[in-house]
């Protein structure tokens, strides 16, 4: 299909169109990178209206359970959801879970929401290589807020939060252990922090909860000045607190675009996204180097046998690369 058409369709919200683009992004061919391109080109004046948000906890915290109360929530206000839900991928298989509609059932049936899950393949942090690119392509298509689920582990959450507007951070009632073993860098990059499953028996745990993650906050240094981080509780399996935390997400975008912070964030971002593309591309280019290739077993078995040194071995291999 023609790019000028595939991004008309787009355009238009037709499902399988969007399907398309999104495969063509996500397609590690070098056939597809200029198609790829130019969609996104062609796509980009319609993009960037959505508001972008990232959503991370440990596994088990009810992440999946949350979107979907919080995605038929956003539905029944009129809103256009899409998920991009990155799943772990596994280093020995390369294989992929990709349950996500599975664990969206209901949400998944809804026609204002479009799910996509995306293997995270071997990227820093777990975060698919082209869920940038998957985001623009739904606001392209009319999708008004765009949640991106992470994976949960490592440094995942650094590198979603370096791509949305806001990012959510779920946690358990109980803090406790909990919070003794919250890393100091993800709770840095939380623009709010919610307890789920703050129900029944779980209420009071949650409530104190609440107060020693507030008291953690007040020791770190804020984000922004013109936004302090709140501590919200919800029951998502009972949609208890689930447009609460919808309006404390407009109350931010209201105020940091008010403020410019938004849109000096994006700018930023953009930037970053240019350099890590930059980075991708120039370590291709040198793994497919012919020079480099007929070096690089050699070197690596000297590395590891401790025959040089791994810095002598890294400017071999670059000289040879300025020599092709």
């Amino acid at each position: 299909m023609p790019i000028k058409d595939l991004a008309a369709g787009v355009r238009t919200g037709n499902i399988r169109s969007l399907a398309k683009a999104i495969t063509l992004v996500e397609s590690r061919s070098p056939d597809h990178s200029l198609a790829a391109t130019t969609l996104l080109d062609e796509l980009l004046p319609d993009s960037g209206k959505a508001i972008r948000v990232g959503i991370s906890g440990v596994p088990g915290v009810g992440k999946s359970t949350f979107i979907e109360a919080f995605g038929l929530y956003l539905i029944s206000r009129g809103h256009k959801v899409a998920v991009l839900a990155v799943d772990p991928t596994s280093q020995l298989s390369g294989g992929s879970i990709l349950g996500d509609k599975t664990r969206m059932e209901e949400l998944s049936r809804e026609k204002a929401a479009f799910i996509r899950p995306s293997p995270s393949g071997d990227t820093l942090g777990g975060v698919a290589r082209k869920t940038r690119e998957t985001m623009l392509i739904c606001e392209a298509a009319g999708y008004d807020v765009v949640l991106v689920e992470t994976v949960g582990v490592g440094q995942s959450e650094i590198t979603v939060a370096s791509m949305v507007d806001f990012f959510l951070l779920l946690q358990l009632p109980g803090a406790g252990d909990e919070l003794q073993g919250i890393k100091k860098g993800v709770m840095e990059i939380a623009d709010a922090i919610l307890i789920n499953k703050a129900d029944g028996d779980n209420r009071s745990r949650a409530e104190l909860a609440s107060q020693q993650y507030v008291n953690a906050l007040h020791i770190l240094q804020p984000k922004s000045l013109n936004w302090q981080v709140p501590v919200l509780l919800c029951s998502a399996l009972r949609n208890q607190g689930i447009a609460e935390a919808w309006t404390m997400i407009e109350t931010f975008r209201d105020t940091m675009a008010k403020t410019g912070e938004l849109q000096g964030k994006r700018r930023s971002q953009n930037n970053d996204w240019m350099w890590a593309l930059l980075m991708d591309g120039l370590k291709e280019m040198f793994m497919g180097d012919k020079n480099v290739a007929g070096l690089l077993p050699g070197v690596q078995q000297a590395v590891a046998e401790e025959v040089t040194t791994p810095s002598a071995a890294a400017r071999r291999l670059l000289e040879a690369f300025k020599r092709s």
